[in-house]
């Protein structure tokens, strides 16, 4: 007859090998059921397109449905704390940005997360430049046209984007840093509000990731006066850079990159790493979105991502912190 202390001591000797057991074991028969993809942002924005791409890829490589659940508003805020909180398991991925593991934290006293102890980042897929852009009413035809009316109109002209701590809203901050202007940030939910607002006139202009405004740009809703990255856009080659256009170091090419909650296995992130890496380089994948304004990465490790995120918050926080601004 067995007694209850053999029992016990049964189970803990389980227990104690379960423990032992490496992370990949945990994960041999990852995943069973379905994954759900967090994008941070509203549906029909850049990213939100970046991340339903990836979801149906991923879908086909990993045998189970990946559903993207949008939690938008913040600046990417809320959707990246209710992936932080998520559950270690595998079956939560998260979308993150630029804005929502740099920006966030120097623009937030309490964010709710931190991108560094509260996720494991898997890898950095590409980067999502903004376009400047305006209602063809407006009279301006070229950047400096439009920098002549903020300087003669101090705080007045208006620019929206998709929350504070957006990249769109960085690139508003960053042209009121290397010109001296005074612009007035108007934040909406997702980025197609803010769009419609400027193609309505409510506002005066906004940066917006190239594939939320191809269609309008291309249809004469917007105007594009020019692109926020190094070089010009594939997709907008008439239009020049803002470096070209006069303003100094002006760069804000936004990333986009994928992560998972702390303690995850060490298995499920490299299984992510490898897969996600690899339908970014397949040559639909890369030239489906490329065609949408978003531009791939060479292939990186989840180290790799870690250090991306460590080197922007060392350039970004400094600048947020000299701009004032603030979500609080």
């Amino acid at each position: 007859m067995i007694t209850s202390q053999q029992v016990l001591k049964r189970w803990l000797t389980l227990m104690a090998c379960l423990l032992l057991m490496p992370a990949g074991a945990w994960a041999a028969d990852w995943p069973e059921r379905t994954v759900r993809m967090i994008v941070p942002f509203g549906a029909g924005a850049g990213a939100d397109t970046v991340g339903r791409t990836f979801a149906e890829e991923l879908a086909k490589a990993l045998g189970q449905s990946v559903i993207v659940d949008n939690k938008g508003g913040a600046g990417g805020l809320m959707g990246t704390a209710e992936g932080a909180r998520a559950p270690a398991d595998g079956y939560t991925l998260l979308l993150t940005s630029q804005g929502t593991t740099v920006f966030n934290m120097g623009l937030y006293k309490s964010p709710g997360y931190d991108p560094l102890k509260d996720l494991v980042p898997v890898t950095i897929t590409g980067i999502l430049p903004n376009v400047l852009v305006v209602a063809p009413t407006n009279p301006a035809t070229t950047a400096a046209d439009l920098i002549a009316q903020a300087r003669a109109r101090p705080g007045e002209l208006t620019y929206g984007s998709s929350g504070v701590g957006s990249s769109l809203h960085m690139s508003g901050v960053t042209l009121e840093q290397r010109t001296g202007v005074r612009l007035q940030h108007v934040p909406y939910r997702a980025a197609p509000a803010a769009v419609l607002a400027v193609v309505n006139g409510e506002v005066t202009m906004g940066f917006f990731n190239a594939p939320t405004v191809l269609g309008q740009i291309k249809a004469g809703k917007l105007k594009a006066l020019a692109v926020t990255a190094k070089s010009r856009s594939v997709m907008l080659p008439d239009v020049p850079t803002l470096i070209e256009a006069g303003v100094p170091d002006f760069v804000v090419a936004g990333w986009l990159g994928f992560a998972l909650p702390a303690n995850t296995p060490r298995a499920i992130v490299s299984r992510f790493n490898a897969e996600i890496n690899r339908i970014a380089h397949s040559p639909e994948v890369k030239d489906k979105l490329l065609i949408q304004g978003f531009e791939m990465l060479p292939p990186g490790s989840a180290d790799a991502a870690r250090k991306v995120i460590e080197d922007d918050q060392a350039l970004w926080l400094p600048i947020i912190k000299q701009s004032g601004a603030t979500a609080e």
